[in-house]
């Protein structure tokens, strides 16, 4: 059953035209990949999911219902949430801080959501009275990551989160991301480090000049000659 469908998606800056009509299916329960090089079009297409970036043809739905004219708040609310690239923490804010802006469109108790986030990223909670931007780029990847699940996603959208990091921590991140997609949330994934991406994720779709070149299980992904020549070094 799928969670959220992306019909014929086209997105333009002004008349440059950076996504030309994608289709994508991410099931529920699932980790879905959107790999490609830079200027692919993969950050523009996560900004449409989650309201930042308006579409100028196609539709987006989440859950069988057009999200596609909706603010970026009303988009959360109906649990689409977005760990950005870059990671975009409030540098000057505690770190429990940082974790109660994520959820700003909830009310109510939120200690068990700090335990999940404290359990996954132990250590933000010895890090909480910490500013943000004294945190190293791992653990910000973890706080932004974090953050985004304070708004109990049934979506989580990561866009590049491997991005800077050294390669045990990678190795990290990509845990984590397993085992919250084990929780029950579902994942769509936006990166660059193409074999870590499809060693992780259940289908993969590649994406070149803003359009969607191939889709596969993730697992024939890897091996698929065109894709191991164009993202993963190999001749």
């Amino acid at each position: 059953m799928s969670v959220l469908e992306l019909h014929d998606v086209r997105i333009s800056y002004g008349n440059i035209e950076a996504v030309k009509g994608i289709s994508l299916i991410v099931d529920a329960g699932k980790i879905v990949t959107l790999i490609g090089s830079n200027g692919a079009g993969k950050t523009t297409t996560l900004k449409a999911i989650s309201g930042i970036r308006r579409i100028s043809e196609g539709r987006i739905t989440f859950q069988g219902e057009r999200i596609d004219h909706l603010p970026p708040d009303k988009i959360v609310q109906l649990g689409v949430c977005q760990a950005p690239e870059g990671r975009r923490i409030f540098p000057n804010m505690s770190v429990t801080e940082n974790l109660e802006m994520g959820a700003f469109v909830r009310r109510g108790d939120l200690r068990e959501d700090f335990e999940r986030v404290y359990t996954l990223f132990p250590v933000l909670k010895d890090r909480a009275k910490q500013a943000g931007g004294t945190l190293s780029g791992g653990e910000q990847q973890m706080l932004a990551i974090g953050r985004a699940l304070m708004a109990r996603p049934k979506i989580l959208l990561l866009d590049e989160p491997s991005m800077g990091l050294a390669p045990m921590m990678v190795d990290r991140i990509f845990e984590i991301i397993e085992t919250i997609n084990q929780q029950g949330t579902t994942v769509l994934l936006i990166e660059q480090n193409a074999q870590k991406a499809l060693q992780t994720a259940d289908k993969g779709y590649v994406i070149e000049s803003g359009s969607i070149v191939l889709e596969d299980q993730a697992e024939r992904l890897l091996g698929n000659d065109q894709v191991r020549k164009a993202y993963l070094g190999e001749s």
